[in-house]
């Protein structure tokens, strides 16, 4: 992980001293132990607040959206997925944004942390390879990292930056004997009813918050249908119905265009495992066109198109 802040630092030092850039968009440590934040560095001097370690999971592609400056930004695979897809929707455009590409081991999970420690606060995180050593008030642990990472890089495979105008490290082995629908299936397993049962359980926490939509870079429409007024669309109040009705249409306006990278589960503060929605379609999408969202900047994602021998099993 140093080897990856000296090079960040080198990098964003040199773009904004050169005024490639008008800012460089990374992270800084945080205020509390496994919460690095994303910060917007405009001054040269400035750029030995820039870190990199396994709490870096924001997605940074949100943070680029309608921007009108060239920025530098450092993207590990899902952010550089991210910034394909909204330079294909014209959120901004290529030459606009300079990436520094960052090949991923995965980001650990904080709450897989807490739960661990059973309610002993952890004072100071840190990496040693692939240990985190966490210790505080009369505890000392060393634990394995690779068991705590998120769900989302658990099963990752795109680990590496598929775009970039500079890979910041070489490129890590990718996974490839990963099962990443086993609990899609396993829903499709279900008859109506269990499934029903099942999504209702699932999404009865939620407190219509909209954090997964804001931590989202694919949601960024200037007015989403849960805010407009006329037509109101969706009910402001914790009615079952009207929760199931954003969750399952803010999917669908997902369905070819999810990364997976797992903003919204992991901004979500009730731990609510949205990603079942988002993964059946992204499975159905893979299944029916052979697509995975935001690989390659050519062509246009399957659901924005139309040919006459598209799949139509869907319709019934």
């Amino acid at each position: 992980m140093d080897a990856y802040i000296e090079k960040i630092r080198e990098a964003a030092q040199r773009l904004l001293a050169e005024k490639k850039v008008d800012g460089v968009i990374g992270f800084r440590q945080g205020t509390i132990p496994m919460m690095s934040e994303p910060v917007l560095i405009r001054h040269a001097h400035h750029v030995n607040q820039l870190v990199w370690n396994s709490f870096c999971g924001v997605n940074l592609a949100n943070y680029l959206v309608k921007r009108k400056d060239r920025v530098a930004v450092v993207a590990k695979g899902c952010d550089s997925r991210n910034i394909v897809l909204l330079i294909q929707e014209n959120q901004f455009r290529r030459d606009q944004v300079h990436i520094l590409g960052i090949p991923c081991h995965g980001m650990v999970d904080r709450r897989k942390v807490w739960g661990f420690l059973q309610g002993r606060e952890p004072l100071q995180v840190t990496e040693n390879g692939f240990q985190l050593h966490v210790s505080g008030k009369g505890f000392d642990e060393v634990l394995p990292r690779q068991e705590f990472l998120q769900e989302n890089c658990r099963i990752c495979t795109h680990r590496n930056p598929v775009i970039c105008d500079e890979l910041l490290g070489e490129p890590v082995p990718e996974q490839s004997d990963m099962d990443r629908y086993e609990d899609v299936r396993r829903v499709e397993a279900m008859n109506p009813e269990e499934r029903w049962r099942h999504f209702e359980e699932l999404l009865a926490p939620c407190i219509r918050c909209y954090a997964c939509r804001n931590a989202c870079p694919m949601c960024y429409c200037p007015t989403c249908f849960v805010d407009e007024s006329r037509p109101q669309w969706v009910g402001k109040t914790l009615d079952p119905t009207d929760t199931r009705t954003f969750h399952l249409l803010r999917a669908f306006h997902l369905a070819g265009r999810c990364t997976d990278c797992g903003a919204c589960e992991r901004a979500c503060p009730m731990e609510i495992p949205v990603r079942q929605l988002t993964k059946k379609l992204e499975k159905d999408v893979k299944t029916l066109y052979g697509y995975e969202a935001g690989l390659v900047m050519e062509g246009r994602p399957p659901l924005d198109t139309y040919r006459p021998d598209d799949p139509q099993d869907f319709i019934k």
